[in-house]
């Protein structure tokens, strides 16, 4: 009766579906590979992208020249382009420079010693860095120098120091203290020294000290001035002094022996100095009665170069052939 279709062949419609699916695999890979190029270009070594670049600026100079005779300078430009890539490689090293002709010098052990005693100590100098700046100035142009030093301190180590190369020496009237100290520092060199005096003489001593005997000008052993120290050692009168710094004896209280004859004698010791240089006072504490007075009086106002704090500095030039007063 022919009214029904007839259905449609199942191996024919596999096989187009087939080869539809292999199409687009391959439209796939086509796309997934050039994709792939662009993004990962091949690299190229140093050496060949110099010589590319060379290549390059050779055929613009080439092109841009009308003659031949500028290639040799092209040649040249590309030689020094890729030198200079290679001299900037950081993998290049450096030359030293040449040594110096200055010696290396070692820091001396007894410098290294007190730096190290100053660092590492809680206990600090009784001046101040400003006072101590005063005598360090006067060092720094003098030294290595004689230094005499009345007092036995937390700065001795300083002075002594600061003076290397030079003699420092030390008088103190503390002979328990002085043992203390060269047990810990055998180095110093320190003298033992008596006072016959206290601070409640001062007023007195002070009007003596105007009278003709203390006016002269002589060696302190052969003064008849009281104020004039005669019971030091001999190897202190004889030494011709550069620096001297008053910082004791004790004078905070009516019994201490107080500095008047210590103020006294440096500045006979500055005027009768045989080499006719000048010698270099300092005064501590000069905040205190006695200190402020005798400095004046035996030192001489005309003669102050500086104070700082409690410290002056007196600049006393010999007078051996002067009889006259101690001042201008």
């Amino acid at each position: 009766m022919g009214l029904f279709r007839s259905k449609p062949n199942s191996s024919s419609l596999n096989t187009k579906l087939l080869l539809l699916s292999l199409f687009l695999a391959f439209l796939l890979f086509i796309a997934l590979r050039s994709n792939f190029s662009f993004s990962s270009p091949t690299p190229t070594s140093p050496r060949t992208a110099t010589e590319a670049e060379a290549t390059d600026i050779s055929s613009s100079s080439s092109s841009s020249s009308p003659s031949s005779s500028s290639a040799p300078a092209t040649l040249t430009e590309s030689s020094s382009a890729t030198t200079s890539l290679i001299s900037s490689s950081p993998e290049e090293k450096t030359e030293c420079p040449p040594p110096t002709d200055q010696p290396c010098t070692k820091l001396p052990a007894s410098v290294m010693e007190v730096l190290v005693h100053y660092a590492t100590s809680n206990i600090t100098p009784q001046q101040t860095l400003k006072e101590v700046s005063v005598t360090s100035n006067v060092l720094q142009k003098k030294g290595p120098c004689n230094f005499l030093v009345f007092g036995l301190g937390r700065d001795s180590l300083l002075w002594s120091t600061l003076n290397h190369g030079g003699r420092t020496a030390f008088l103190e009237e503390d002979e328990s203290w002085i043992r203390m100290v060269t047990k810990e520092r055998p180095g110093l060199e320190v003298y033992h020294v008596g006072y016959d005096t206290k601070v409640s003489d001062a007023d007195e001593l002070l009007k003596l000290g105007l009278q003709e005997e203390c006016t002269s000008v002589t060696d302190p052993r052969e003064s008849g001035c009281r104020l004039s120290l005669k019971g030091l050692p001999d190897q202190i009168y004889e030494v011709q002094w550069d620096l001297i710094m008053v910082d004791a004896p004790t004078g905070y209280h009516e019994n201490a022996p107080g500095r008047m004859t210590a103020i006294y004698t440096a500045g006979l010791m500055a005027r009768n100095r045989k080499d006719g240089g000048s010698t270099d006072v300092f005064v501590h504490d000069v905040n205190r009665a006695v200190e402020d007075k005798y400095s004046m009086a035996f030192l001489c106002e005309w003669y102050m170069k500086q104070q700082e704090g409690r410290l002056r500095h007196f600049t006393i030039p010999s007078q051996r052939t002067n009889l006259g007063s101690f001042c201008p």
